[in-house]
């Protein structure tokens, strides 16, 4: 049967389960488009115009057909899907990338990249992949990074940079390469989950407080500028922040627990709505009014009721790893399905598209290996 037609099939067997479900708020079609293919788990994406970094802990890639090698970060055009030349070699996992400029800035679990010495931070050129002069002494792995506000922001699980103290959080002045004397913001356990959006850097993880103020539990809201937290916002979520994403006058949520959760709260932390998942939620992100999750899940539930390991207790609809959710929360159509039991990790919105990258190997009955688009 020609892929168009399957395709087409998919979407609309999808439709006829979810009597319920709304339409996306902006049409994205149940197919992924192509791209290049991975032999290994993909943690972070980045956009650049249309060039697509991605970074994990895969050491090749498949292309037109042939393979190439891979060390852990590998970029592509997202028009073609070509891979490009770009193939600077970490040794260890990618798990955040983020975009300035002509620097691709990658953290991780690394100790060298093409041959230097770079620990778990690294800023690389955009063009060529040359390592460049940007390097401080992390003790510990950044799990999360956003750049903004002529800075670098960085989270995850570190105690020290360049031998001074930092809790989790950090940042680095974008135009000099150091790090930032005075955002000092000190979260008391991991951050997994940064977002950048009207002067605040939200923070989201599994510590208790940050910088020993009460009210930011697992979610935080701090000044992009003094490193203050900001006392207004107050969520509490219950699990475990994964992934944030704002929207206007929205930040939303993906955690973990008992089953996962998508949240969207108001900019004060007050609850809006939540939709619970049979398994974590890892990834969130908002394009055209639709809320995307990804994530280990099978099924999303038709209450906030679930019981062991997750089980809907109301019933469910089946949402294999990625689901989709208008703005107030309703379940829509979308259900591409992708296999695998650690599923979804990051989706990234760019352009009119989303992106999706983790540990699957097929969408939708398609081959598909750990990275796919949705236009």
């Amino acid at each position: 049967m020609p892929l168009a037609r399957r395709l087409l099939l998919t979407a609309v067997a999808a439709t006829l389960t979810v009597a319920a479900g709304a339409a996306p708020a902006r049409a994205i079609t149940t197919g992924p488009a192509r791209a290049p293919q991975f032999n290994g788990p993909v943690y972070a994406i980045a956009y650049r115009g249309d060039t697509v970094y991605v970074g994990g802990a895969f050491t090749s890639a498949e292309s037109g057909g042939r393979m190439y090698s891979r060390s852990r970060l590998a970029a592509f055009d997202a028009r073609s899907g070509t891979l490009l030349d770009w193939s600077p070699a970490a040794d260890s996992t990618v798990r955040a990338l983020a975009v300035s400029g002509s620097s691709v800035y990658a953290g991780g679990s690394f100790r060298r990249v093409s041959g230097w010495i770079r620990d778990n931070l690294v800023r690389l050129d955009a063009y060529s992949g040359a390592v460049s002069s940007f390097s401080h002494q992390v003790t510990g792995a950044p799990y999360a990074m956003v750049v903004g506000n002529g800075r670098l922001y960085v989270g995850g699980s570190f105690e020290e940079i360049d031998g001074s103290a930092r809790g989790n959080l950090a940042a680095f002045s974008l135009s000099s390469g150091r790090l930032d004397s005075q955002w000092r913001p000190a979260a008391d356990d991991s951050v997994h989950a940064l977002a950048l959006a009207g002067g605040r850097v939200y923070a989201g993880g599994g510590f208790h407080k940050v910088s020993g103020v009460t009210g930011t539990l697992r979610f935080a809201a701090i000044s992009a500028s003094s490193g203050a937290v900001d006392r207004s916002f107050t969520p509490k979520p219950d699990s475990q922040v994964n992934s944030i994403a704002v929207d206007g006058a929205n930040v939303y949520a993906a955690t973990g627990g008992q089953g996962g959760r998508a949240l969207a709260y108001t900019t004060t932390g007050k609850l809006k709505w939540q939709r619970v998942f049979d398994g974590d939620a890892v990834a969130i992100a908002t394009l055209g009014g639709s809320v995307y999750v990804g994530g280990h899940f099978d099924k999303i539930c038709r209450s906030v009721r679930n019981g062991t390991q997750g089980a809907c207790l109301d019933g469910s609809y089946s949402r294999v790893k990625l689901a989709s959710l208008t703005a107030a929360g309703a379940l829509t159509s979308w259900a591409p399905q992708a296999n695998g039991v650690i599923g979804v990790r990051t989706l990234v919105a760019h352009g009119g598209a989303m992106s999706a990258g983790g540990d699957f190997t097929a969408i939708g009955g398609q081959i598909r290996k750990r990275f796919a688009t949705f236009r």
